[in-house]
């Protein structure tokens, strides 16, 4: 997404039109970063709580009323930071892509390039899954399910968009593998990413509705046997 360019009436216009905040007198000046400091911190938590109810609820229940009730807070005070549902559902959206990539992509790309770092992807992933980041469980995978087959829209278009991007990714990482020679170059890497996701989906709806962490150590074990089938030797 671009930066956000929507002049807001808190700014002061300098002498040259445009809107500045070094316009404004030095006391003014820090008030207002330390309004909008507050304003920040005030809206992470508010999607934070937002994420996990969407997670436990999906993302359809997400409304400004049942979060304000979720929050003790009220609907006027989430108006200021989310003018409609829409746009609540789709900024909901974005806080769980950014917790996504902080504990599952980030991690493993300080793993070894090639086969390593798609093995650090997978464990990470699976980990993930394990330690319900979301209190729901996947925040992406009951999205997937629940608008998998509602009409486009901007919220199904926004979760199409991310799982494709988890799927691009898982691919690419194949890809590099084969590139530095770890894996069989003649492999389809779509239809590896395809197996891999198959693999951690399945634990993940098992999980949740039994909670026997085995499901995720079943999962480890066909990914690595689906790698070193793979593997050139």
């Amino acid at each position: 997404m671009g930066p956000d360019t929507t002049l807001r009436p808190d700014r002061a216009v300098a002498a040259d039109g445009s809107r500045a905040d070094h316009a404004l007198p030095g006391g003014d000046a820090v008030r207002l970063d330390g309004r909008r400091a507050r304003g920040r911190r005030t809206r992470e938590s508010i999607l934070q709580a937002a994420v996990d109810l969407a997670s436990v609820e999906g993302l359809d229940g997400l409304t400004i009323g049942r979060l304000a009730s979720a929050l003790g807070m009220s609907k006027s005070g989430l108006f200021a930071h989310f003018g409609a549902k829409e746009e609540l559902q789709l900024a909901t959206i974005e806080a769980a892509a950014e917790i996504y990539v902080r504990e599952v992509v980030a991690p493993a790309r300080e793993a070894e390039r090639g086969l390593p770092r798609l093995v650090a992807l997978m464990d990470h992933w699976l980990d993930y899954l394990r330690r319900e980041v979301f209190k729901g469980g996947c925040f992406f995978d009951a999205a997937r399910n629940e608008y998998a087959s509602r009409p486009p829209g901007a919220v199904r278009d926004a979760i199409a968009a991310d799982f494709k991007t988890w799927e691009d990714l898982v691919a690419n990482r194949v890809r590099a593998a084969q590139a530095a020679g770890h894996l069989d170059p003649d492999a389809d890497p779509d239809q590896v990413a395809f197996e891999l996701d198959a693999f951690g989906g399945a634990a993940n709806v098992r999980f949740q509705l039994d909670h026997d962490e085995i499901v995720f150590e079943h999962a480890r074990r066909a990914i690595r046997a689906r790698l070193e089938a793979l593997k050139v030797h």
